[in-house]
């Protein structure tokens, strides 16, 4: 009698083979699309993971971003991952809208209660980009789609990637942006890390009272103080949901009909008076905040249609492994093979259908 010795790798292929019904290459690379906010994920990684390698340097960052995407990943097993990061100038479109867009936002230095350092707000700034470049570098090994358009957020490529590209695709968004919430439909749900939850239609509505339909409208209303963006005092979404039900509806609702219903009700609500007073700002508010009507170029949509239409990025293990090396992250992210093989295996299977056809 033979035995054949079953190890870690050829258990997670034939768990692949028995998820996929006896197919492992099933499906096509835009199935389910993992749509990660680069930035986002980064920085709350940075100072939240105070790792230092052997030689005492800080990886928190590096590490962090790996080890938040990996899990994402192996969570959700998409066909395709992309992720995204604000180019260079993407501010300036709502800074013309709305020059106090994101004006005197500061980062804290928290380095310092994590580490127990002494930095200037500059010195985390340089640790910041030269850790935020390198994770840059570690993508480029994957087999992912990095995008970093100039003048674009990151915010702009997601919404418009989730709504209008990949229409038949499942779509994952990975990010703590309650913006994207808006987005949300039977094709897409985002997942705040967080939180640890994966909002769907029913959990938008389960934890905000609000349908996701009308989660811009109340992001419009309600503004967001990150960004510099003003927003009515005292529009809270259990206030809201009393005074106009329709926030509960699954249908979308405009900026008209929330001035119609208000209009009626301002002789008896101060908040009512207010939005019937603050037209002009709220419709500043939509331009700024709305992630499926986009108030972006043609041009620009035209290219996130090429870059999305590009082979995906093969795995180049080799040179990974020799970053990882290099920064010496093996006390922070042990077993990198298994790692590779587990988080990646499929993506890159799936990398390889796009070369030769577009994707």
């Amino acid at each position: 009698m033979r035995f054949s010795v079953i190890n870690k790798k050829h258990l997670s292929i034939l768990e692949e083979i028995k998820k996929s019904g006896g197919k492992i290459d099933s499906g096509e690379p835009n199935d389910s699309v993992l749509l990660i906010d680069g930035l986002n994920t980064f920085i709350r990684v940075f100072s939240a993971i105070p790792t230092t390698n052997e030689d005492g340097v800080h990886i928190g960052g590096i590490v962090g971003f790996l080890r938040s995407i990996g899990y994402t990943i192996n969570m959700v097993r998409p066909t395709r991952t992309i992720i995204v990061f604000d180019g260079k100038g993407g501010s300036n479109r709502r800074r013309k809208i709305f020059p106090d867009y994101k004006k005197g936002r500061k980062m804290s230095v928290r380095l310092n209660r994590t580490m127990g350092v002494s930095l200037t707000r500059e010195d985390e700034h340089k640790m910041m980009i030269a850790q935020l470049n390198r994770v840059v570098e570690y993508l480029e090994c994957l087999p992912v789609t990095v995008v970093n358009m100039s003048n674009i957020e990151a915010d702009d490529v997601i919404g418009y990637s989730a709504k209008h590209i990949f229409t038949k695709s499942k779509n994952t968004i990975l990010s703590t942006d309650k913006d994207f919430l808006q987005l949300v439909d039977e094709n897409i749900r985002v997942y705040s890390p967080t939180k640890k939850k994966m909002y769907d239609e029913e959990k938008v509505l389960e934890d905000y009272g609000i349908t996701s339909k009308n989660f811009l409208l109340y992001r419009i209303l309600d503004g967001d103080k990150s960004d510099g963006i003003p927003g009515i005092k005292g529009a809270g979404f259990k206030t809201l949901v009393k005074m106009f039900p329709f926030f509960t509806s699954p249908h979308q609702h405009s900026i008209d009909d929330l001035l119609k219903s208000a209009t009626v009700q301002k002789d008896k609500f101060k908040l009512c008076r207010e939005i019937v007073e603050s037209k002009e700002q709220l419709e500043m508010n939509k331009l700024l905040m709305d992630l499926d009507d986009l108030n972006i170029s043609g041009n620009s949509k035209l290219k996130i249609q090429d870059i999305m239409a590009e082979p995906i990025q093969r795995l180049i293990k080799h040179k990974f492994q020799k970053m990882f090396l290099e920064d010496k992250l093996y006390t922070a992210l042990p077993n990198l093979d298994s790692w590779i093989h587990t988080t990646f295996n499929k993506l890159n299977r799936m990398a390889e259908k796009t070369h030769g056809k577009k994707a």
